[in-house]
């Protein structure tokens, strides 16, 4: 589904990604963990379309998709949410989901300007399926309010169904639990099970690493940049460069 091949980016001195090269298999949970600092927000940038690589290749279906705007990648199937959100406060919930299915959309100004029949017919479908996808996500109770008056738990799940009404195959969700309490990341672990279930291929960056050693098929571990460790969730958990890395090397030593 995805291979990143030698895959770097630099900001001026700065090496934020450095020649990481690893492979998604279709259907699968991969993880991305590592530091704060480690590079994965660069890397999710990168692979998305908002950072061009500095060197390296990012392939998608086969097919080197590197420097491809988003709008690009999502038109070929790739989707992502945000670690900060990304919702609009000024619209409805379900307006919002309604926005990930825009390119699929008539985009025709004649057709917009006359409210043609068929402009309305695949208006009404999208809603229908926006608010689908808004149960899907588990706010369906959410579908006639705005989206002001979701709780922050809620405007996660709904930023989810917004990048699922793009029908991707590949999903990118960049921290999905960060400031969720225990039940709410619970419930976003089940519905990532879900979403991989019901085909699409996900692509995990998370700090919560009992979400991601419940959830992961792999994980790929980043420190500074670089590529630290490649893994199952056993063999990552056991891995001393990894343990290393977030406890420190003395904290390792003493225990």
């Amino acid at each position: 589904m995805l291979r990143l091949e030698n895959l770097s980016k630099s900001f001026g001195g700065l090496k934020a990604v450095q020649d990481v090269s690893f492979t998604v298999r279709p259907g699968s949970i991969h993880s991305v963990i590592g530091p704060n600092g480690a590079g994965k927000t660069t890397l999710f940038n990168l692979i998305s379309g908002i950072y061009v690589p500095s060197v390296g290749k990012v392939l998608f279906e086969g097919k080197d998709v590197a420097g491809l705007p988003p709008d690009e990648l999502a038109r070929r199937g790739m989707s992502r949410t945000f670690q900060n959100l990304q919702v609009c406060m000024n619209m409805s919930a379900i307006a919002n989901v309604m926005v990930g299915a825009h390119l699929r959309l008539s985009q025709s100004l004649m057709a917009a300007l006359l409210r043609s029949a068929s402009l309305r017919r695949a208006e009404q479908t999208c809603r229908e399926e926006a608010a689908e996808l808004m149960r899907f996500v588990g706010v369906g109770k959410y579908v006639d309010a705005e989206a002001s008056q979701l709780s922050y738990g809620a405007l996660k799940r709904l930023e989810i169904a917004r990048a699922l009404a793009a029908r991707p195959r590949l999903l990118l969700l960049d921290e999905p639990a960060a400031g969720l309490n225990h039940t709410e990341t619970a419930e976003i672990e089940a519905l990532i099970r879900r979403i991989a279930e019901s085909g699409v291929t996900v692509l995990l960056v998370e700090h919560d690493m009992k979400l991601v050693m419940n959830l992961s098929d792999q994980l790929l571990v980043l420190d500074y940049g670089s590529k630290l460790a490649e893994g199952t969730a056993a063999e990552i958990a056991a891995n001393p460069d990894v343990i290393a890395a977030y406890l420190g090397t003395a904290a390792v030593e003493g225990a």
